[in-house]
């Protein structure tokens, strides 16, 4: 009878996970599906397949937007505000976790008291301010900011993942030999690597596919992002669905790759993380 009532139980909860997962991709799929259509499919018939795969749709989106250079300008902000983000968020949460006091603390909190501020409330001041330091319409000056948006969010979690490292491990290496810089880099982060990728994948995924900050800060051509370029397909008149779906479908692979990568890293974490000590 017990048996009975956990079968019924976990076949109920599979069923759930199941449709749970259905409704969550079934965007993905109308995406990938509308970008081999003709913009008469898409209007008419959204969910069923197309008659006719258009693969030209593809083509027309790489000679229109220039989607190789867009796709550039998107991996080259992306690496490198995610690394920036990586290196001084890790940095400063191990120098404030490793020398407590009220003036760690209070750098703490004032750091992660932006995260409350809302990115709206902002915008107008970070314009200006960006504009009188030179980093508007500048792939180096949307990294920076970047750099500021992301750093709360990733030194909070490192914080409190540090804290839950022994000291003795730092202490050992020293009485070895190893300076500060090699304790950090060669005891600490690899012991950070669970929650390095999880930074990792989070802030990717944000700033791959972030419009707004590009928006107001990126104005030429040539120093546009995956998602600036496809918004050339709305208008106030006429939307080009396919098109759109099309470029939003090669924004997403690259992502959808990196994330599929990078996720077996984080189990491994777990794994590592539940069988340690």
């Amino acid at each position: 009878m017990s048996n009975d009532r956990y079968g019924k139980g976990k076949l109920v909860l599979e069923l759930s996970l199941i449709v749970l997962a259905l409704a969550f991709f079934f965007p993905l799929y109308l995406t990938f599906v509308n970008g081999f259509k003709t913009y008469n499919e898409v209007v008419t018939s959204t969910v069923a397949l197309p008659h006719v795969f258009q693969f030209k749709n593809f083509a027309v989106v790489w000679k229109q937007i220039n989607f190789l250079g867009v796709f550039m300008n998107s991996l080259i902000i992306t690496v490198t505000s995610v690394s920036g983000i990586l290196l001084i968020s890790s940095a400063a949460a191990y120098q404030l976790v490793r020398r407590p006091g009220r003036v760690s603390q209070i750098i703490f909190l004032t750091i992660l008291s932006s995260l409350i501020i809302p990115f709206q409330s902002m915008m107008i001041p970070l314009v200006k301010v960006a504009k009188d330091l030179h980093l508007i319409n500048s792939l180096h000056g949307i990294i920076i900011m970047y750099w500021g948006f992301g750093i709360p969010l990733a030194l909070f979690l490192y914080h409190g993942f540090i804290k839950s490292i022994p000291r003795e491990l730092e202490e050992a290496a020293l009485i070895d030999g190893s300076g500060p810089a090699g304790v950090f880099f060669r005891i600490l982060m690899p012991l950070l690597k669970p929650i390095t990728t999880t930074i990792a994948i989070l802030h990717s995924l944000w700033i791959w596919n972030d419009f707004l900050l590009p928006l107001i800060t990126l104005s030429s051509k040539q120093n546009r992002t995956i998602p600036l370029a496809s918004s050339v397909y709305f208008g106030e008149y006429t939307n080009e669905w396919h098109l759109a779906l099309a470029a939003l479908t090669m924004a997403i692979i690259p992502i959808i790759l990196f994330f599929l990568f990078m996720q077996r890293y984080i189990i491994a974490g777990i794994t590592a993380g539940s069988v340690k000590g």
